[in-house]
């Protein structure tokens, strides 16, 4: 009976405050009743007003967290999170090939919600170079997306065309989430999927205008992960992911008093 119980890994980094990071990512494996691990790359001090520190934890030591989980557990599905620079990119590409963890959902944290850089250039080659040719499934943002491809995505038809740039660098699913607008005058949030076989589709939700979003994108794609560790196929683990964050985000709770979580109770209820 050992190692029956399914099981996820998150490649990421700890944000103290709770709301995004490993911490988003081992709630939404608990919820979805799948064991989650962590392999740390990085440690942020902060709170809801923002981030005021951080570290990134020696390469020795990264290298043996993933020697450590692939010589005792079972992991069906990983996730990468935050990854801030080159050497950190290259590291978790090389390491992650030398272990059976599954397939690899990508989450490419490079560009906020409100569109401000979290990498340089160099980091987002090294995202399209060494990550995405080992990746199941690329949740990028808007803003990812057109930093990923060079296009400007103004229309349905662009935002398909970069689905397509970004399947052409390896990766085998794509994810592309909606602009969000941070105003009262935004409606809906539409969200492109492409998948392998190459059938595609749109997910459309309500936008919920609130500052509570903190941990969005960590969610959606630790979900994707989650379902891909229960078993499910991809396109039935993103429509899933998509239902679930959006039921995260309808219903906030207070903590902190600026840029708060979602609230992944909710999600239970359903």
């Amino acid at each position: 009976m050992t190692n029956k119980f399914p099981q996820a890994l998150t490649i990421a980094g700890s944000d103290s405050d709770g709301s995004a990071g490993i911490e988003a990512d081992l709630h939404s494996f608990f919820q979805q009743k799948v064991y989650g691990t962590v392999i740390l790359t990085a440690a942020v001090a902060g709170n809801s007003y923002g981030i005021f520190d951080s570290f990134t934890l020696p390469k020795d030591f990264i290298k043996q967290e993933f020697k450590n989980l692939g010589a005792d557990f079972k992991i069906r599905a990983s996730k990468t999170g935050m990854l801030a620079s080159v050497d950190l990119i290259s590291l978790v590409a090389q390491e992650y090939q030398k272990y059976n963890f599954g397939p690899l959902v990508v989450d490419p944290v490079i560009v906020t919600k409100h569109g401000a850089f979290l990498v340089e250039k160099d980091g987002i080659e090294a995202f399209k170079k060494l990550l995405f040719p080992l990746a199941t499934v690329v949740t990028p943002n808007f803003h990812e997306a057109e930093a990923l491809t060079g296009l400007t995505l103004n229309s349905d038809q662009m935002v398909k065309e970069a689905a397509i740039q970004l399947q052409k660098l390896g990766a085998k699913n794509i994810i592309i989430k909606g602009s969000h607008n941070f105003d009262s005058s935004q409606r809906t949030v539409r969200d492109f999927v492409l998948l392998m076989d190459g059938d595609s589709f749109w997910l459309e939700n309500a936008y919920i205008n609130t500052q509570r979003i903190n941990g969005t994108g960590d969610t959606l794609s630790a979900i994707i992960t989650a379902q891909l560790a229960l078993g499910k196929t991809v396109k039935d683990a993103i429509i899933i992911a998509n239902e679930q964050t959006h039921q995260a985000l309808e219903d906030s709770i207070d903590v902190g008093h600026k840029y708060g979580p979602i609230n992944h109770w909710k999600i239970s209820d359903n």
